[in-house]
């Protein structure tokens, strides 16, 4: 076989970086929404919610639209769908996940990391901790021996998702997910449009069975003409309180510019010094709200949806073995490299051997074969043969029925019968000479010898 041979590999196709991601985390359409592993608490939050004000919109609101006002319902919808939206925004956002090191980023940071002396049995290694100056302010960045990384500054390691958090707030199992710098904003939006809704309910549904009494003229009937507004006012009441003590807490801490994991372990605390301040606020607390709540939305760091490309592997030379490079995904190219001394000794062969073209000629149909062999010396080079690879034989073979052999070129022991021509010899009258393609071979005496030898009968052809 003339050339090299390809071989195509299937492999598995590249995966998605949601698919290796490390973290405890649950991934869904196609990696579009993030979430925590345990779940069950947020769909609870949903159902609770939707529960609520599936009663109070079946029972409450069609009295108070007819009796009282038509704003009520429409009021309530646009607060059911703002909590919703947020809560949703909140649960399937990336909160800021921090992407953990490469094999090679690791290692670079250990050899940063200064060991003055190993050998000493009483030696205890150093805290890996840098320092940094936000705003005068020293700031510890502490290493993660998980993610292998030094944290950025308000950043912590979830132990629930497990993953480094960018200005961590704390895990929420409320909304399924950790709160922090891309969803934190969501979250107190959330809460504190819920604490509006609950506020309102309540305070429906105690209108209503107060307009409901006055008709009915006792409580008790009135209970009974709506008994789902008992459920209502039980679920608000004993939710109303803790959303509205987190709602606060929140506010407090958007005021300040600080997060929960801050205020839990007092870092700006006046009580480690009196110069211990947070560097993060802006002085005033309309900023502090604004640079929170309205400042820029910021990318996500871990391109959920990227593929992962595989390490580019280079094709041994001596084998011709390799692996997929990441711009071929589906197949591998495979040449099967010739050794040196093969390619010497098929060249001395090739130019010790005399070519010879055999070609089966149909006697019946000989002017169409030779009209087809004259086609084919037009070429420049045959189709055949690559210009690059020594051939040391050519046959050409047309179907025939009755065959009659022709050989061309060569010394061979039919020359001496009667229906074998030579090709410089003149041909018998009625016959047409036999015509060979011009074949190009490496540059040889032999080889010149014979591309004169085709020349001459090309120039016998073009006479008939």
């Amino acid at each position: 076989m003339v050339g090299s041979e390809t071989t195509y590999t299937p492999i598995a196709m590249p995966k998605r970086k949601w698919e290796v991601h490390p973290g405890r985390n649950k991934f869904y359409c196609n990696g579009r929404i993030m979430m925590a592993r345990s779940t069950s608490v947020f769909y609870f939050t949903v159902g609770l919610i939707v529960i609520t004000m599936g009663l109070f919109f079946g029972f409450d609101c069609p009295y108070l639209a007819e009796n009282l006002t038509p704003a009520i319902p429409i009021v309530a919808i646009l607060l059911f769908l703002f909590v919703m939206a947020t809560l949703l925004r909140t649960a399937f956002s990336d909160p800021g996940v921090i992407p953990r090191a490469t094999p090679d980023e690791a290692a670079d940071i250990e050899k940063q990391i200064e060991v003055p002396n190993p050998n000493n049995p009483t030696y205890r290694p150093p805290p890996r901790v840098k320092e940094v100056i936000i705003n005068g302010q020293t700031v510890k960045l502490k290493y993660c021996f998980t993610c292998k990384i030094f944290r950025p500054p308000r950043a912590s390691h979830c132990s629930i998702c497990d993953n480094c958090v960018e200005r961590f707030d704390h895990h929420c199992p409320w909304v399924g997910n950790c709160v922090g710098k891309r969803n934190y904003r969501y979250f107190y939006m959330f809460i504190l449009s819920l604490a509006f809704l609950c506020v309102f309910v309540f305070a429906c549904v105690i209108t209503h069975l107060i307009l409901r009494t006055n008709e009915a003229g006792s409580f008790l009937d009135a209970i009974k003409q709506t008994p789902a507004s008992i459920i209502e006012i039980l679920l608000c009441f004993f939710s109303v309180w803790s959303v509205l003590a987190l709602t606060g807490f929140h506010s407090y801490l958007t005021a300040s510019n600080l997060t929960t994991n801050e205020d839990i372990k007092g870092s700006w605390s006046s009580k480690r010094g009196e110069n211990n301040y947070n560097p993060y606020s802006y002085g005033s607390i309309c900023k502090n709200c604004c640079g929170v709540l309205c400042g820029p939305t910021h990318a996500s760091l871990m391109d959920r949806r990227g593929v992962v490309v595989p390490e580019i592997v280079t094709p041994d030379s001596t084998t011709g073995s390799g692996q997929p490079s990441p711009q071929n995904y589906g197949a591998t190219t495979f040449t099967e490299p010739r050794e040196p001394d093969e390619m010497n000794d098929t060249k001395e062969d090739n130019s010790k051997t005399n070519l010879t073209l055999v070609t089966t000629v149909d006697s019946n149909n000989i002017d169409a074969v030779c009209n087809e062999t004259i086609a084919a010396t037009s070429q420049p080079t045959s189709p055949i043969v690559n210009e690059m690879t020594p051939v040391s034989q050519t046959s050409l073979v047309f179907p025939t029925v009755n065959h009659l052999p022709v050989v061309v070129g060569g010394e061979t022991e039919e020359n001496n019968r009667n229906n074998v021509m030579h090709p410089l010899s003149p041909p018998p009258p009625g016959a047409h000479p036999p015509v060979r393609p011009f074949v190009k071979h490496s540059i040889s005496q032999e080889m010149d010898t014979l591309e004169e030898d085709s020349a001459m009968g090309l120039v016998k052809l073009s006479t008939v």
